[in-house]
């Protein structure tokens, strides 16, 4: 820790923003990751008891059972079977609104991460071409190219890169995992879509 505090202290004034960013980016990738959590619990089995329930008790017993769960697929399948009882169309009017709706809100506040991620590095780079710019002044006022002169700026511009970097791999990590649950829950929505359509057509025509 002492050692990494060290480093932080040489690396300058460009090191703060890099680190505020670092922050700003982590808040969002916490947030993100709750919200997506939550819905993981209630995965595409959720959607398959609501489809039996449909089956079995009915609309009304669906809705109740929809009620239980949390998330994208407990919302898709919620909004799908209570618009069941106007008939096939608009279950299925509501279950692509709503699926549109629960993808755009899974999405939520990505773009942020992405442009924490992209910024850090460029910081980075940024105080690199100021240490550059500083080794040059030294070399200048003391009208020697000794490295003992040029250390310091070299050391500044070597440091912003790195923590630059280190702060976009971490950021990029999280990202993906955001990613990766994002794209497992819309598979499963569109699998759970089709399951409970199945079972709402299925119904309309046990009744007809």
């Amino acid at each position: 820790m002492q050692v990494a505090t060290y480093y932080f202290n040489q690396g300058g004034g460009y090191m703060y923003p890099i680190l505020i960013i670092l922050i700003i980016g982590l808040f969002f990738v916490a947030e993100r990751l709750y919200f997506l959590f939550k819905g993981l619990g209630y995965g595409f089995s959720f959607s398959e008891e609501v489809a039996e329930t449909v089956t079995s008790s009915g609309f009304k017993s669906a809705v109740d059972k929809s009620l239980e769960g949390v998330g994208p697929i407990a919302n898709l399948c919620h909004e799908t079977v209570s618009k069941a009882q106007y008939g096939v169309d608009e279950a299925e009017k509501s279950m692509d609104n709503t699926s549109a709706i629960e993808m755009a809100a899974m999405e939520k506040n990505m773009t942020w991460i992405s442009l924490c991620i992209a910024t850090a590095p460029m910081i980075g780079f940024l105080g690199t071409v100021v240490g550059m710019i500083q080794a040059f002044d030294d070399i200048k006022a003391a009208n020697d190219i000794s490295p003992a002169v040029v250390a310091g700026g070299i050391s500044v511009a070597l440091l912003t890169t790195a923590f630059g970097l280190i702060a976009a791999v971490i950021l990029q990590l999280f990202q993906n995992l955001c990613l990766y649950i994002i794209d497992l829950q819309i598979v499963n929505m569109q699998k759970g879509a089709v399951v409970v359509m199945d079972s709402i057509k299925s119904h309309f025509r046990k009744n007809s």
